[in-house]
């Protein structure tokens, strides 16, 4: 009987177990807005690629996750001081990053991009044509850090928090031109009539992934294994064809 009793309770503590790995809470942070990856809709409700795949994400680790909004510059310092555990939020794996946390593996790319007003016809790759010209960029990113070393010095350097204020400055012509993530500058300038894409877009960093801390090796791995899955079968190019007429996918 003694046997029977200690195999039952051995039995439901794996249930309870197996219960609480299903019900595993995580915080999950976006930089709103930053449309088509993260934004609100009409009705406020946070939508976008971005979005959408982290909600996928989160059924395939039958996880309860909750969406956490948080500016760009304090993404890392947020994540680091356990505010929220992990940033879905475009954010580029780069070296002086991979150093402070840990990244899945990449699960987008896509380039950045010039976009100014019609009438801007200054060659961006000539620095002697854009020396003086006032440049704007999302404080943090990997196009700041662009700009930052292959134009520094030459060209002046506005930074913005989000990138609907740097869009907003560009409107009101006190912006030359801005470099940003290319969907962005096609979703929210290319859709304005009078601005145009200046130059060729340019590939940077090793794709964006879902940054964690760094002794969060087991969650990055249910992490991989979940995109994987979405990737392989079709949920992830449902997401993105909705967003993007064209594959972004690493």
């Amino acid at each position: 009987m003694k046997k029977l009793i200690v195999a039952a309770s051995v039995a439901l503590s794996m249930m309870a177990g197996v219960a609480q790995a299903q019900e595993r809470d995580l915080r999950i942070a976006f930089d709103v807005p930053y449309a088509p990856f993260e934004y609100k809709d009409d009705d406020g409700e946070l939508t976008g690629f971005e979005v959408e795949l982290a909600e996928a994400m989160c059924e395939e680790m039958n996880a309860n996750c909750e969406f956490v909004i948080q500016a760009w510059d304090g993404m890392i310092p947020g994540l680091l001081a356990r505010k929220f555990d992990l940033i879905m939020s475009s954010m580029s794996i780069t070296p002086e990053r991979a150093e402070r946390v840990l990244f899945s593996e990449p699960y987008y790319n896509t380039p950045g991009g010039w976009f100014a007003r019609e009438g801007f016809d200054t060659d961006v790759t000539d620095m002697d044509a854009m020396e003086g010209k006032t440049v704007g960029v999302q404080r943090g990113t990997t196009m700041d850090t662009h700009v930052t070393e292959e134009m520094g010095g030459i060209v002046n350097i506005k930074r913005y928090t989000t990138a609907d204020d740097m869009v907003l400055d560009l409107e009101g012509q006190r912006l030359d031109v801005v470099f940003v993530d290319y969907p962005v500058g096609e979703q929210t300038i290319l859709s304005k009539e009078g601005f145009k894409e200046v130059g060729e877009p340019v590939k940077l960093g090793q794709g964006v992934g879902v940054a964690m801390r760094k002794r969060d090796e087991d969650l990055a791995e249910e992490v991989n294994a979940a995109l994987a899955t979405l990737k392989e079968d079709g949920t992830y190019d449902a997401i993105m064809e909705k967003y993007f007429a064209y594959d972004i996918k690493m």
